[in-house]
């Protein structure tokens, strides 16, 4: 399988979004050397990091969108919360001993992929406007609270 390259396209112009946008797809791609290797227990470790560290993010996006006032918030969580169902159910297929790592990897390339190209930049113009610091340094101790509110830490 081949390795997901980050793009322009993915870029949302939010630079803590852009960087956990970048630790998905990095995780994806060592999901796809797990993968290469044939280690089953590399990729269950790298597949239960790169889910917690996703729905970490879904939930940090989340809180962002509300905090923007953003009106598509409820539908971006729909989606958010169809992708957690589809995950769970991998997860639980996974636990059962089933081999789920080339539909999964399919999954996350298609699914993440577009979400992050198509719905998350949906959001960013409103985001930019409404947080206007949110790339600069004076909302550095604002973003370090949300960062750690969601990822334990950053």
């Amino acid at each position: 399988m081949a390795y997901i390259e980050w793009t322009d396209d993915f870029s949302t112009g939010i630079r803590v979004i852009d960087a956990q946008h970048k630790r998905i797809i990095h995780y994806i791609n060592q999901l796809t050397d797990a993968q290469n290797l044939k280690e089953p227990e590399l990729t269950g470790e790298v597949l239960l990091e790169l889910i917690d560290y996703t729905l970490s993010h879904f939930a940090f996006e989340e809180s962002l969108m509300d905090d923007a006032q953003y009106d598509a918030t409820t539908i971006h969580k729909q989606t958010h919360d169809a992708f957690r169902k589809k995950i769970n159910a991998y997860q639980e297929r996974y636990k059962a001993g089933e081999d789920i790592s080339d539909d999964l990897f399919q999954v996350l390339n298609i699914w993440l992929i577009n979400h992050i190209a198509e719905d998350d930049n949906s959001y960013a113009p409103v985001v930019k406007k409404n947080i206007p610091n949110i790339n600069t340094t004076d909302n550095d101790d604002w973003l370090k609270k949300k960062i750690k509110r969601f990822f334990a830490g950053g």
